[in-house]
């Protein structure tokens, strides 16, 4: 129903920001991640997920698809709600979450308020798949990559129009060479002469 929201921002909290589009105030749960990408910007533009139960209707507010599409992953594991997984989100980034689980680390997860090895064990088992075909192979865990640098390559080469699939086809790549002191716009570039180079 909704795909994003862009407006002036009139409050903002560690856990839920107020956005304000044509005169009518949306109130947004956030996680920790989001809170800190928008809070120097007066117009952010948030991606949602429209959360709807019977007595229940909330929104949830995400600086990136990528965070978006990890929360939705979380909340389909049984014993995760919306609210654990907003405190996963604030503990650690998609990537973060990403590596955890595909490296079967479940101290990750069980670092996190109110999670313990059996709902840590389920995450994993839940979501190895589904996270190996959305985003590709692991991501080598000293890389030397900043993994807030790697979620807006992403998120810049989807706004320039590329298929998802190309994008992490071709960070993979990047990732797996080790490349140290790679910031979000060595990693555009390098992932653009991959993906525009001769076939």
């Amino acid at each position: 129903m909704y795909e994003y929201i862009k407006g002036n921002k009139v409050s903002l909290t560690q856990d839920m920001v107020v956005i304000d589009v044509g005169g009518i105030g949306y109130l947004l749960h956030i996680s920790l991640t989001t809170h800190n990408e928008i809070k120097d910007q007066d117009r952010p533009s948030i991606f949602v997920h429209l959360y709807v139960r019977e007595d229940q209707m909330e929104l949830f507010g995400f600086s990136s698809e990528v965070e978006r599409n990890m929360f939705r992953l979380l909340i389909g594991v049984s014993g995760v709600g919306i609210h654990t997984a907003r405190l996963i989100l604030s503990a650690c980034s998609p990537t973060e979450i990403q590596q955890a689980i595909l490296s079967e680390n479940i101290e990750v997860f069980k670092s996190v308020k109110g999670i313990g090895s059996k709902t840590a064990k389920r995450i994993i088992l839940d979501l190895k798949d589904k996270v190996f075909k959305e985003y590709g192979m692991s991501i080598p865990e000293k890389s030397g990559m900043a993994q807030i640098d790697t979620d807006e390559a992403f998120n810049a080469l989807v706004a320039l129009g590329f298929q998802r699939q190309r994008i992490r086809k071709a960070l993979n790549e990047i990732l797996k060479k080790g490349e140290s002191g790679t910031t979000t716009e060595k990693l555009v570039k390098s992932a653009l002469k991959i993906m525009t180079g001769p076939k």
